[in-house]
């Protein structure tokens, strides 16, 4: 019995260790803009399995995309405080297990948007995973271009949801993606920002590590934050929302746009983590605000 009281927790700690490569807690607003891009698609909500497939599928994905992220990365999450407790640097899972887990996450995921949804949804599955993780994944250890780069798969969620609805992509889905690319970026230069040294002691080039006086940063911040402002007005000069909409998404990005302007004026680390909770506010009531308006 003592050996079974063992054995029962250790192979629990192995299940969340899994469970911690996919990142789920960060991957939710992966998955909250893919089902925005679904219901602005006019996707049937009434057909629950296919909501259930565009969500899980996508849900997967971006898990075997974390996943195979944390293997490449092992090395220098190794050397930053706050990554070297996760399990592959910390030694809890190899690499070639984690490996096989990234690949059956991102499988299965392809798969059931494929055959489940449509194959349009699962194309763009397929690209938003072979960017992140081949492409933005070995970028980061070479230019501070990256952030941009990565910005590119971390904006294709709310398109897979498009695709899913329509079969297809359209003008409405660039608009969702050309949202979701510009809010990225005031959201990862505070979190540069705020971890520039850990991401120094890594070797990773990030634009604060290079510059660190943080002047490019914040100038990069304001930049993308002041080109959000007007396309995320774009739902409804396009036909996708109601004039309610319009409103609602000025006065956020207005106030997204305040605390930007803060962080760029003192750099400080409570302005930088300020800014980075807003992105994380932001966005959601974005996606609520376009949902309930929408025509």
């Amino acid at each position: 019995m003592k050996t079974d009281a063992v054995a029962l927790p250790a192979v629990r700690s192995r299940a969340s260790d899994f469970v911690a490569l996919a990142k789920p807690r960060l991957n939710v607003l992966v998955v909250a803009s893919s089902l925005a891009g679904y219901v602005m698609g006019g996707g049937d909500m009434s057909n629950a399995m296919r909501v259930v497939l565009t969500v899980v599928g996508t849900a997967l994905v971006a898990g075997g995309a974390s996943a195979f992220n944390q293997v490449m990365e092992r090395e220098p999450d190794g050397l930053m405080r706050r990554t070297r407790l996760r399990p592959v640097p910390d030694g809890r899972l190899q690499p070639a297990e984690s490996l096989l887990f990234a690949t059956v996450l991102s499988v299965a995921g392809l798969l059931l948007l494929a055959a489940g949804v449509n194959a349009s949804s699962a194309g763009v599955a397929l690209v938003t995973l072979l960017t992140y993780a081949l492409i933005y994944t070995p970028l980061k250890r070479r230019s501070s271009f990256a952030t941009v780069v990565g910005a590119i798969p971390g904006a294709l969620p709310p398109v897979i949801g498009w695709a899913a609805a329509r079969g297809g992509l359209s003008e409405g889905g660039w608009v969702l993606f050309a949202i979701v690319f510009l809010w990225q970026m005031p959201h990862f230069l505070a979190i540069a920002w705020i971890y520039r040294e850990d991401y120094a002691r890594a070797g990773f080039p990030l634009l604060p590590v290079i510059e660190p006086d943080g002047k490019s940063t914040a100038r990069q911040a304001v930049f993308y934050c002041a080109a959000l402002l007007p396309v995320s007005l774009a739902p409804t000069l396009v036909g996708m929302a109601s004039t309610a909409y319009f409103v609602g998404a000025l006065v956020l990005g207005v106030m997204f746009m305040a605390v930007t302007l803060k962080f760029a004026r003192t750099r400080a680390l409570p302005d930088a983590r300020r800014l980075f909770f807003s992105s994380i506010i932001y966005l959601p009531l974005l996606w609520v605000l376009m949902i309930v308006f929408r025509v």
